[in-house]
């Protein structure tokens, strides 16, 4: 089952945020998150907050759409009675799970809600996540239609024994079909990938790289696979039916990753992701990474607004009987205290292109600068500017570069 939302205080049944939440918001740009928890299977690896159909009880997937919707009126009522001042959403984010197991007309109409609610910034980026088993054309032109511009297909490999062992449903043979799909449709599109699977060779991951470059994507992400306990994985490794990924060995994935990548026009922006260009960033992951403001529709979904954090009950029947009621369905929040917001701003921030600036960081993180250069961890000319900014070394040693800075 997905990991425990975290240990915090509770969430008032009114969603009220407190008046902090408010000040400075006029500068910071908000997102909107939209956690759609459903999947046809459970991946051996995945810790996420999903559901399948026999773990529903008593939810149904045809009540999600009408349910968020709920929740983003409720939404609105909660920071305005906050005095958050009224912004538009720059971006918008539909995650799973699997958001295109739901038809596509339940999508625009959370989208239009959305609009309804915030209205979309001028050039406001809207994503969707997507399996590539499970949209078509005709689905693909109608989330364009509804406004989406953006789609993230998880890709994870090209290779059949490398995607049979994470439980990957699709035929690796699709990726081309869906990306000549969503480019007639008119969307951007990104790829996800995954490296370090068990069983996985240096030359297989070579191979999906060159598969997803082959489609010359906008967006690559490429992620270490991480191990979760409690995860069918987790267990299959401590029963030594399978390997416990090898660190030196992602490295070396890493690196390959980031050569083929630059090599063919996609510039790293986040130590896990590369994009063509600036226009085809993830500008709404970007906001995590830079301490925006969002507000997470659905079951487990987090939220942050103005050092504020909360997140929703987790179980989509709980959550379906919390928005019935006319409640919040936080289950907990935490409002975040300066020293612990400067913790997270040189945890986040540092793993950015852009980097940290210097005089952010307190006295001790900046005398620790000059042995991160002689260490080849950061950029020298960068730090001389006034920016830690990571090398393609401080990237694969980046929590490490992150420790010594708020040692």
């Amino acid at each position: 089952m997905p990991s425990a939302l975290p240990i915090a205080d509770p969430a008032p049944l009114d969603g009220a945020l407190p008046e902090s939440a408010a000040l400075a918001a006029t500068g910071r740009d908000f997102g909107v998150y939209v956690h759609v928890p459903f999947c046809r299977v459970r991946c051996g690896y995945c810790d996420f907050n999903t559901y399948t159909s026999d773990e529903l009880r008593g939810a149904r997937r045809q009540d999600y759409a009408s349910q968020a919707i709920a929740e983003l009126a409720l939404a609105s009522g909660v920071l305005e009675r906050a005095g958050v001042p009224e912004r538009l959403a720059s971006t918008v984010f539909f995650g799973g799970g699997t958001p295109t197991l739901l038809p596509a007309a339940d999508l625009a109409a959370i989208l239009g809600a959305i609009v309804v609610t915030w209205g979309l910034a001028p050039g406001a980026e809207v994503t969707t996540e997507a399996n590539p088993d499970s949209v078509d054309l005709e689905y693909l032109l109608a989330l364009r239609a509804a406004g989406f511009t953006r789609v993230s297909f998880g890709m994870q490999s090209a290779v059949p024994h490398v995607l049979a062992t994470l439980e990957r449903t699709h035929d690796p043979a699709r990726i081309p079909l869906v990306v000549e799909w969503a480019r007639k449709a008119g969307l951007q599109v990104s790829l996800d990938l995954i490296y370090g699977t068990p069983g996985e060779s240096l030359a297989d991951w070579e191979a999906s790289l060159d598969q997803a470059l082959a489609q010359r994507p906008d967006h690559i992400s490429a992620y270490a696979l991480i191990v979760e306990q409690g995860t069918k994985l987790a267990a299959q490794i401590r029963r030594g039916e399978l390997e416990s990924p090898d660190d030196d060995v992602q490295a070396d994935m890493y690196e390959l990753a980031d050569a083929k990548l630059t090599a063919a026009g996609l510039e790293w922006y986040e130590v896990s992701n590369w994009a063509r260009s600036p226009d085809h960033r993830s500008r709404h992951n970007l906001g995590y990474w830079v301490g925006s403001d969002w507000w997470g529709v659905g079951p487990g979904a987090h939220s942050h607004v103005g050092g504020v954090r909360w997140w929703n009950v987790k179980h989509p029947a709980a959550y379906a009987d919390r928005i019935a009621a006319g409640h919040s369905p936080g289950a907990g929040r935490e409002t975040l205290d300066p020293a612990t917001r400067r913790v997270e701003s040189v945890l986040l921030r540092t793993r950015v292109r852009e980097g940290l600036p210097v005089h952010e960081l307190e006295a001790s993180g900046r005398t620790a600068v000059a042995g991160l250069i002689a260490d080849e961890l950061v950029d020298a000319r960068a730090a001389l500017a006034g920016r830690v900014e990571l090398t393609l070394r401080g990237r694969l040693l980046a929590d490490a570069v992150v420790r010594r800075l708020l040692a």
